[in-house]
């Protein structure tokens, strides 16, 4: 039994590795990691049936665009600090206990819940979904609940072996992951009922992340023409973008290096966006893997779930003005192609191939191109996918 905990304990820990690839990504470790990682998320990226796994369901490089997706972001902060925390306060307990010789811990949290430790991991997964979310990490929780279900079965077992009586009581008056009134009302009896509730738990996170990726997408701050869909990164960016985006298109440059015939989709940014080096490898300055500032930049993304988008309170903008501020703004234009594209949103299909072409830094005001560029294929973490919005 032994082996297979150790087992089950390793597939949780590659869960928070996977799921932690927000931190990794941005350390001087992600060469190494996507050395190992990329590989299977590329082989997802072939087949119909994986593609999706590949993909985000929520906001990550735009400003959420809507209160009903600011307050997702928001919940995702508090859910993984909350889960984090119990987490934390419930192993210092269980230690302590063993270290002083207490016994095994019964109050706090644990006078409300026999495995809060595993609650509490539950909870941080869940907030994690949210601060990256691809679509991966959402199985790989399901699977982790699973493992928690059967790692808490295996310690009660050897406890009541142990303890029979004391624990027994304990078990009697605490409930396994809920309060002892609220879980006797869920939880189903038997295996088939058990099975049933995992599936319903499943379709209840799969769909709705599905329904969150729907919803985002009809919500983002887009300029369409028949063949060019433009969006705004930061909200405030929007009227502008609507204002300029004919004038910007016709700038001589510009036309010449677009194929009547061909779709693009156009990134509407200021030219220090943060996050530009996810929609293409604009410069190495924007691979922020090369910053050093790795847990310092994961701290302000979870306590500053949009100022450090747009430069404000941002431990990384010390030196840059508001990015709000001044005239320029940088186009990046991707070629879509593959898949159905029909309407606007059908550029950001999980079946679509969106390739980074060229970029442009435009003075909005008096419409003077500053720069034009060609770019590499790739973004600025190479052939990993990234999120589209």
């Amino acid at each position: 039994m032994n082996k297979t905990k150790a087992i089950l304990n390793s597939a949780i820990v590659l869960y928070f590795i996977v799921g932690f690839e927000i931190l990794i990504m941005i350390s001087p470790f992600a060469g190494f990691f996507y050395s190992v990682f990329n590989p299977f998320l590329l082989e997802t990226v072939k087949y119909p049936a994986t593609k999706w796994l590949s993909s985000f369901f929520l906001p990550h490089m735009v400003v959420p665009p809507d209160d009903f997706l600011k307050f997702i972001r928001i919940i995702g902060s508090v859910l993984f600090v909350s889960g984090a925390t119990i987490f934390i306060i419930c192993a210092l307990q269980v230690y302590t206990n063993k270290l002083l010789k207490k016994g095994t811990a019964l109050k706090g949290f644990y006078s409300i819940v026999r495995h809060p430790q595993y609650v509490g991991l539950a909870m941080a997964g869940i907030g994690l979904s949210v601060l990256w979310p691809r679509f991966l990490v959402i199985p790989l929780w399901l699977v982790m609940i699973v493992i928690y279900y059967f790692l808490s079965k295996d310690e009660e077992r050897r406890m009541l072996k142990g303890h029979a009586e004391t624990y027994g009581a304990y078990m009697e008056r605490t409930g396994m992951f809920l309060p002892k009134t609220i879980e006797r009302r869920l939880s189903p009896e038997g295996v088939m009922g058990k099975i049933a509730l995992l599936v319903l738990i499943a379709g209840v996170t799969i769909g709705g992340a599905f329904a969150l990726r729907y919803y985002t997408i009809t919500h983002l701050p887009l300029w369409t023409s028949p063949n060019v869909v433009a969006i705004a990164l930061l909200t405030d960016d929007t009227q502008k973008m609507e204002h300029r985006m004919n004038d910007i298109l016709s700038i001589k440059e510009v036309k010449t290096r677009m194929k009547d015939k061909e779709k693009y989709l156009v990134y509407f940014m200021p030219v220090d966006y943060i996050m530009q080096g996810l929609i293409a490898d604009t410069g190495e300055e924007w691979r922020l893997y090369n910053r050093h500032v790795t847990i310092i930049r994961f701290i302000d993304w979870i306590l500053h779930p949009f100022s450090h988008l747009s430069g404000h309170h941002s431990v990384l903008n010390h030196a840059v003005h508001d990015m709000n501020q001044g005239g320029v703004r940088r186009l990046v234009f991707l070629k879509v192609s593959h898949g159905t594209i029909g309407d606007p949103y059908d550029f950001f299909s999980i079946n679509a191939e969106r390739v980074p072409q060229f970029m442009v830094d435009v003075d909005i005001h008096n419409l003077t191109l500053i720069t034009l560029k060609d770019l590499p294929k790739e973004t600025g973490w190479g052939t990993m996918p990234t999120p589209t919005f």
